[in-house]
């Protein structure tokens, strides 16, 4: 008798209310700032369901000021990160021991990893060859090309959204079934272990710091660089030209060695990833994100204007 009256007091989330929830998180983007970046989008999709899991205004007063933290991944991958936080809030409502450390490290460890799969997998492979086909068509003289692409693009990304927050929301069930047998810390940590590796393969590809000072500067001997008077005319000489350089001669008489060159020939991306590691630093020592960001553009415009940079 009393287990099902506490079954009958459970609170659950339907479909309808997860749907509400896969419905507004197209909006992700909506209100994204450079401070905590689409925490305000995060913190409009999941109303819905904090203002049915929580019935006193201090509770929901705290769900909303939990879910305004830092957030940012790509907004495609962002429904399974929903789906599972969508759980664990549940569960919270109903009592369970989750506090608001491990929510944020879940949506934290998870919006990492996911944030490198989303431009490969949408921007880069799916949008493209949707286009392509409804180019293809459009080319054609074809007004199916153009519906086409939008019918399309917009089925898959419909797709996308709800049944991967669906999958998120019953593999957060799954995590909550096991809080005391430490799951929920050990997928936490294995994310944020793979957010760290995707943070690591990314730092050669996004962060770009030179140093412009000249280090030495050497004439070559003839041979030893493209003779540009010498060259005979037209497609000849450019073919000459672009095979010379290919085999290793240089384009300039004089030889210039900046010290980026230097730091490059001993580690290639050492100056990038220190950079980043002191960014996460400054995080860590809760250094707000704006004036990090106001720090970079100073330092780098400074940098310019004294010719280091």
């Amino acid at each position: 008798m009393a287990e099902s009256a506490v079954n009958e007091k459970k609170i659950t989330l339907t479909k309808h209310d997860r749907w509400k929830v896969a419905w507004r998180s197209q909006f992700l983007q909506g209100s994204w700032n450079y401070e905590r970046m689409q925490n305000g989008g995060w913190a409009y999709s999941i109303i819905p369901a904090i203002n049915k899991l929580y019935k006193k205004k201090e509770d929901r007063a705290a769900a909303y000021q939990r879910h305004l933290e830092f957030f940012n991944t790509h907004p495609y991958v962002a429904p399974p990160i929903m789906g599972v936080t969508l759980a664990l809030e549940e569960e919270r409502a109903n009592g369970a021991a989750i506090d608001d450390a491990a929510i944020q490290g879940v949506k934290v460890g998870m919006m990492g990893p996911l944030a490198g799969v989303g431009d490969p997998v949408f921007w880069f492979t799916v949008r493209p060859m949707i286009g392509a086909l409804g180019a293809s068509l459009a080319l054609g003289g074809s007004i199916m090309g153009p519906l086409l692409f939008f019918v399309l693009w917009n089925v898959i990304r419909l797709a996308t959204i709800w049944y991967t927050q669906e999958f998120g929301y019953k593999a957060g069930n799954a995590i909550t079934e096991d809080l005391s047998g430490g799951l929920l810390q050990m997928i936490t940590r294995g994310a944020s272990m793979m957010g760290m590796f995707v943070l690591g393969a990314l730092i050669e590809r996004w962060v770009n710091i030179k140093f412009t000072p000249v280090v030495s500067s050497i004439q070559q001997q003839k041979g030893a660089y493209i003779d540009w008077k010498n060259l005979p005319s037209g497609t000849e000489g450019i073919h000459k030209a672009l095979s010379d350089q290919a085999s290793g001669l240089s384009l300039e008489r004089i030889k210039v060695t900046t010290l980026q060159d230097n730091l490059d020939s001993l580690i290639p991306g050492l100056v990038p990833l220190l950079l980043t590691f002191l960014c996460m630093w400054l995080l860590k020592k809760k250094v707000s994100p704006i004036v990090i960001i106001l720090g970079i553009f100073i330092v780098g415009i400074v940098g310019h204007v004294i010719g280091l940079l």
